[in-house]
C-alpha cells in the first residue's frame, strides 16, 4: 500500500491518494479539495484497474454535488451504474479526471514505452465538479522511460512535461500539481 499527496499549483487544493496492488489488479482511493472558477469543492474517488492498468471501475462523489459511477470492460466498452452503454467514450481504455495528476499514470503504466515513442490515445475525460464525461484525444511521448513523459492535449495547444517515479506516478506536473514529500 502506498500513500501519495499532491498540492494544486493553480488555486488552493490538496489530494491524498492510496494506491494498492491487489491480486486482480490495482486499486486507488483518494480524497481531494480544489477550486473551479474560484468556487471550492471536495470530492472522493475510487478507481480500479486490471493487471494491465486498464480502467474497470470509477466512482466519484463531489461532496454536496454530483456522483458518477462507470464500469469499463478493459476493451473500451463503458456502462453507467444502471448498465446503460456510454457510446460517447466507446473505445477509450483510460479515464482522465481533470482534478488529479494520478490519471496520467494509467496510460504510462498500461503501455510499454521506449525512448521517443509517441502514442495518441482517446480517454474518458471527466470535468470537476460537474462530472461531465466526454471523449478527449491526448498524446504521450516518452522522453526517458520510467522517468519523463510529454503530455499533449491533441484538441488544443496544452502540453506539459511530466516527471514520474518508478511506479509511473506523477511527481511534478508543471503549473498544475506538485507532489508533497
Amino acid at each position: 500500500m502506498r500513500h501519495v499527496r499532491w498540492k494544486m499549483l493553480s488555486g488552493l487544493g490538496i489530494e491524498h491518494l492510496v494506491l494498492q496492488d491487489r491480486p486482480d489488479g490495482h486499486s486507488v482511493e483518494s480524497v481531494l479539495t480544489g477550486e473551479s472558477d474560484d468556487l471550492p469543492y471536495a470530492m472522493q474517488y475510487t478507481l480500479r484497474c486490471d493487471e494491465s492498468w486498464r480502467t474497470r471501475f470509477l466512482s466519484i462523489k463531489v461532496l454536496g454535488g454530483a456522483t458518477l459511477v462507470i464500469h469499463g470492460d478493459g476493451e473500451g466498452h463503458w456502462t453507467d451504474e444502471e448498465s446503460n452503454d456510454i457510446p460517447e467514450i466507446e473505445g477509450c481504455l483510460d479515464v482522465d479526471i481533470v482534478a488529479t495528476p494520478f490519471t496520467n499514470t494509467l496510460p504510462i503504466r498500461r503501455l510499454t514505452w521506449h525512448e521517443g515513442m509517441r502514442e495518441r490515445i482517446s480517454v474518458a475525460w471527466i470535468s470537476v465538479p460537474d462530472l461531465q464525461v466526454v471523449r478527449a484525444n491526448q498524446i504521450y511521448t516518452c522522453i526517458e522511460p520510467g522517468v519523463r513523459y510529454k503530455y499533449e492535449n491533441a484538441d488544443d495547444d496544452f502540453s506539459a512535461e511530466l516527471s514520474v517515479d518508478s511506479d509511473g506516478v506523477v511527481i511534478d506536473y508543471p503549473g498544475l500539481f506538485e507532489r508533497l514529500r
